[in-house]
């Protein structure tokens, strides 16, 4: 029988890749305890929205070998090598505010962003 090798662990980071403030943190784990898809965040960045470049997030239950680790605010978000070029020193705040609220990116690379705040350029 032949011994399967256990899956690379993801590499660790620190806040200097992408950090969550406190309201954001609280928010994330509670909708992590809510939609029980798995504990850890997942912010990718993609092409498209109105500025060409657009964040994604959502839950996932393992990470990948080539994933980059940063804990922060007690959360632990998952960012794939590609898409941490973008996102480094990157701020993820929430805001309940019934006007201009939810989750807000404020990313220092970005030259552009949409008034959204969905997506950005370089």
């Amino acid at each position: 029988m032949e011994i399967a090798n256990p899956p690379a662990a993801p590499r660790v980071a620190d806040e200097r890749l992408i950090r969550l403030t406190a309201p954001a943190g609280v928010k994330v784990r509670a909708l992590a305890a809510r939609e029980a898809q798995g504990s850890f965040l997942r912010v990718a960045i993609s092409g498209g929205g109105c500025n060409g470049l657009s964040y994604k997030m959502r839950f996932t239950g393992e990470a990948k070998s080539a994933d980059i680790l940063v804990r922060t605010e007690g959360v632990e978000v998952l960012v794939d090598p590609k898409s941490a070029l973008y996102l480094r020193g990157t701020q993820l705040d929430y805001s309940d505010k019934m006007i201009g609220g939810g989750f807000k990116f404020s990313n220092p690379n970005a030259k552009a962003s949409c008034s959204c705040g969905e997506s950005f350029s370089l």
